[in-house]
């Protein structure tokens, strides 16, 4: 285990120390000091709107792509576990979306999100619906980047709990088929409370990814920007990251930036394991 523990601290925990390091100084590219300022850059967190709009863009994303991604990958689970004809295509078909480029993913998927030309626009016009400017307002852009990472991660859960659905004995379904309980009754009864830890699993690194959306946004505005849009409608906290650390330079700001993201992940994923685990429990408290 010593080679992967070396390589973990390397590229993993010794940039996680380095970076809480740089967030205490005043550290911006090129300057000729590096003034201690301790917490000033956390506390300068607190009073930054731009901040916490992107925190309130990123958690609103958030909450619209990860519950309807882990519900969908459990029905498609189901679904890819019966009876059905060339099951191996459909398997091989739903991870499609995560093997594809991300960035060719995020393109088309902001063509066809067009205010003008997009063709979710004509489709909604079809049912006499009106255009929507999905880049322009902050509630449709979160659905749109939403769309896109559901789009991208439900085969791949799905794929991960098929995996663990496979796993149940047999012999638990034909007990609750003498017992007379239906197809239901044993995916609610049975299915679900055995795919506990897996549905933790998949909560879990669903809220990682989730809060760390930087791709599908930064590629959703025009030619690029890190704006998150004109008003940074859909400017995520890894966004404002990125364009505080790549763009202004100003390193210990970005830091602090990220230290908060990586605090506010961990509460956030500590908290769905823990609803996760009750929700998804055997019922015997």
């Amino acid at each position: 285990m010593a080679p992967y523990f070396l390589l973990f601290g390397l590229v993993g925990l010794f940039p996680l120390v380095y970076t809480a390091y740089v967030s205490l100084f005043d550290w911006e590219l090129g300057a000729d000091s590096t003034p201690f300022v301790g917490l000033g850059n956390y506390a300068a967190l607190v009073g930054d709107e731009r901040f916490w709009n992107a925190l309130l863009n990123t958690v609103s994303i958030f909450v619209l792509s990860s519950g309807p991604q882990v519900v969908v990958a459990v029905g498609v689970a189901a679904l890819l576990n019966t009876a059905l004809r060339g099951r191996t295509a459909w398997r091989m078909g739903v991870l499609l979306p995560y093997v594809a480029s991300l960035v060719a993913l995020t393109i088309i998927f902001a063509d066809l999100f067009g205010p003008k030309y997009g063709m979710v626009n004509d489709v909604l016009e079809l049912f006499g619906l009106s255009r929507i400017d999905w880049q322009a307002s902050r509630w449709w852009s979160h659905v749109a980047i939403a769309a896109m990472v559901d789009w991208r991660w439900t085969g791949y859960n799905a794929l991960i709990l098929l995996a663990a659905m496979q796993a149940i004995p047999g012999d638990v379904y034909e007990a609750a088929v003498v017992d007379g309980a239906g197809r239901w009754r044993q995916f609610v009864s049975i299915t679900l409370p055995m795919l506990r830890p897996t549905l933790i699993f998949v909560v879990v690194t669903s809220t990682i990814g989730g809060l760390q959306v930087f791709t599908e946004p930064k590629l959703f505005a025009p030619a690029g920007s890190s704006n998150g849009g004109a008003t940074g409608q859909y400017q995520t906290v890894v966004l404002y990251l990125y364009q505080t650390a790549f763009e202004s330079f100003d390193l210990g700001y970005a830091a602090a930036l990220a230290w908060v993201l990586f605090l506010v992940v961990v509460v956030v994923a500590g908290v769905n394991f823990l609803v996760t685990r009750r929700l998804a429990g055997t019922g015997e408290s």
